[in-house]
């Protein structure tokens, strides 16, 4: 699949833009991934296009060090201090240019990777007549390969703008988009976001 080619053509109606985790939260502090504010104002030009079509999702952490089910209780207590008791006020808020855009965009929060397994996105897209999501945001090889795998699951068309998203690892960034054009091209397709801005009309 070649960089900057839709294959199966122009976005249509059902396409909404499925935004993930820009937040204080990753912008700065223990879990900074450094490329958020270099992406920043590709993915608000993005969502500032398609607003009444984006939905944000915001990755909300338990109150407190060593809550959670199962390996989310080792993992918050590797990760205590970005618990809801010790973080700054405001640090899982969307990042402010993203956050005047609501509404009309939609704000979905979750306290797992995917966004698929709270707050009933698959019934809020099917609401819409959604087949197709544009999915930027961060982080390439965490969350958003959450939302990317539960988006082909459910029979989604998933279009990545890849300078819309970003990691705090350029390795495993760049492994993923590998593994989407080379494993999943009758399902992923990439993208600059130009291209998707072009293509969505």
């Amino acid at each position: 699949m070649e960089e900057g080619h839709l294959e199966f053509g122009p976005l249509g109606k059902g396409c909404v833009h499925l935004c993930v985790d820009m937040q204080r939260l990753f912008a700065e502090g223990p879990w900074e991934a450094p490329w958020v504010k270099r992406v920043l104002p590709v993915v608000e030009r993005l969502a500032s296009a398609r607003a009444d079509r984006t939905i944000f999702t915001r990755f909300i952490p338990v109150e407190r060090p060593g809550e959670g089910v199962g390996s989310w209780k080792r993992y918050y207590e590797r990760w205590g201090d970005v618990t809801l008791e010790r973080l700054a006020p405001g640090m899982t808020e969307l990042l402010p240019p993203l956050a005047r855009l609501v509404p009309p965009a939609e704000v979905l929060d979750k306290t797992v990777y995917s966004p698929w397994l709270q707050g009933d996105l698959h019934g809020r897209l099917q609401a819409r007549g959604c087949d197709t999501l544009v999915i930027s945001g961060a982080e390439t090889d965490v969350c958003v390969l959450g939302a990317v795998m539960g988006a082909v699951d459910r029979g989604y068309r998933v279009v990545l703008p890849t300078d819309a998203l970003c990691s705090s690892r350029d390795a495993t960034h760049d492994a993923l988009l590998t593994l989407y054009r080379e494993r999943f091209g009758q399902q992923v397709e990439t993208a600059m976001t130009e291209e998707v801005l072009r293509a969505w009309q």
